[in-house]
């Protein structure tokens, strides 16, 4: 494949079930539908933690959440685990990021060549709440994020605005220069993140007798789980919320995802009008989904499709045009993406690597494969761990009174009947079990997790100092000074 640069474009809580190109009846998104119809569309990626900086730290480096200890918002990545940013900028190739990166801090050696007004975590600690997972801590920033929801701005918004701008601008100034070597613009949106208020115009596009009601919702028919009733008394949401209320919550957040696709819009005519879209291939992710009130929950921190299931769309020189790949991909796959996109050799030391080149998987490679993904943060006092495989997903509790699941997404899409103990499924669960005893040793895992998050509450001042301390609505916008609650 001929080495080209990559225009890698990322977002925030982007649910893959938010997306024309995926589906959804109502969601307007013609520019992200356009780049899928001339490119691949991933039908199955997942994240490798549906929480933001664990995600971003396993999109980094290529490694799965067990495997470099960046459990939770609390842990973020800082530059010891090396990265593909690092492995590009060694080699004297650009390497530019734009916007949220979410990593420890501007100091960290984390491997760009250049990066412009990013977003870190909130004084190199980030959210420390995040670990404590014995059930005392109570986020009240979603119940916020309910009664705001609407029309209207906020400086995501405008922070979108300008890495939009600053985008379009290295483009056009990159067009003038002579580069020996393909370059990476790794440009990361922070929308359709919370808060959920979206532009007049976006938000206008979602009248709310249109919208349909959020899956499993009510309280007669969401999943009874000891995992989810947890997450939902985390996020401190009521079990009972005014009609008018969730659907105009939905109505900003799919004007949101029509907010982002829009300055993707701009982007990529950038690219065109530039000159150098004939030598940039182009990908599209989202570093985790959104509930967007299925099953009673707003956010993320579950497996459930539309929370650990993000888009993945690649298009450009090399690869099939309106194609759809069902096999199992993650973030993990990126880190092979990218070096192979932009002609590099495969050494040694990517033997540790989990992923696999998604040019590779377009083709038609590895069909059976399996994705994973884990999440040991606040929400859940419990590692959980998820395999998809075929029409199959698993979801494995280490505590013993959180039932595992197991789901055949091929006839229940919704993920309604949990098939973990019907008999006539015992060796699809046998089957997973196996993989996952062979990936890691959970329960290990879980302690080890636990152990460092206990030992991080103690440097703070202990649990009480961290409750008392609050947490912040969301992680502030260059310039923005958190607001604790």
């Amino acid at each position: 494949m001929k080495p080209q640069n990559l225009l890698f474009l990322f977002s925030d809580q982007h649910s893959k079930r938010a997306l024309g190109c995926y589906g959804h009846p109502l969601v307007k998104t013609p520019h992200l539908d356009a780049l899928a119809a001339r490119g691949t569309r991933f039908s199955n990626a997942y994240t490798n933690s549906p929480i933001c900086v664990p995600a971003r730290a396993a999109l980094a480096t290529g490694r799965y959440v067990f495997e470099t200890g960046y459990w939770d918002n609390g842990k973020a990545y800082e530059g010891s685990v090396p990265s593909w940013h690092h492995r590009l900028t060694a080699l004297d190739q650009t390497t530019t990021s734009i916007g949220k990166l979410h990593f420890r801090s501007v100091q960290d050696p984390t491997g760009f060549s250049d990066s412009q007004i990013p977003m870190n975590v909130v004084g190199g600690v980030g959210d420390l709440l995040g670990c404590l997972r014995d059930g005392s801590a109570v986020l009240t920033k979603y119940r916020g994020y309910l009664q705001e929801a609407g029309a209207g701005d906020s400086t995501y918004i405008q922070y979108d605005r300008d890495i939009t701008e600053l985008t379009v601008r290295w483009l056009e100034e990159i067009a003038g220069q002579s580069q020996e070597k393909p370059w990476v613009l790794f440009a990361s949106l922070v929308c359709p993140h919370p808060p959920i208020i979206a532009p007049q115009a976006f938000y206008d596009l979602y009248p709310l007798d249109d919208i349909d009601w959020p899956r499993q919702h009510d309280v007669s028919n969401r999943p009874d789980h000891p995992a989810i009733n947890a997450i939902r008394r985390f996020l401190g949401i009521p079990d009972s919320l005014p009609e008018e209320m969730v659907r105009r919550t939905m109505a900003a957040y799919f004007g949101l995802c029509s907010y982002l696709d829009d300055n993707v819009g701009k982007i990529l005519k950038a690219l065109d009008q530039s000159g150098l879209s004939d030598n940039t291939r182009i990908l599209y992710s989202s570093d985790h989904g959104e509930a967007n009130g299925d099953r009673g929950i707003w956010g993320k921190s579950n497996m459930y499709e539309e929370t650990v299931g993000v888009p993945m769309i690649l298009a450009g020189e090399g690869v099939p045009v309106g194609h759809v790949v069902e096999t199992p991909v993650s973030h993990v796959d990126c880190f092979s993406t990218i070096t192979d996109c932009v002609g590099l050799d495969r050494l040694d030391e990517d033997d540790c690597l989990r992923g696999r080149s998604l040019f590779e998987l377009a083709r038609g490679a590895e069909p059976d494969r399996v994705a994973f993904s884990e999440f040991h943060a606040a929400g859940s006092r419990t590692g959980i761990f998820m395999l998809r495989q075929g029409d199959y997903k698993y979801v494995h509790y280490v505590d013993a009174d959180y039932p595992d699941t197991l789901f055949d997404l091929s006839s229940d899409p919704d993920e309604s009947r949990n098939l973990a103990e019907d008999s006539a499924y015992r060796e699809v669960k046998m089957a997973f079990e196996k993989h996952l005893s062979e990936l890691c040793d959970p329960m290990f895992v879980n302690e080890q997790a636990r152990g460092d998050q206990l030992a991080r509450i103690a440097a703070a001042g202990g649990r009480e100092a961290v409750l008392n301390g609050g947490s912040f609505g969301y992680t502030p916008a260059p310039g923005e000074t958190p607001v604790y609650s």
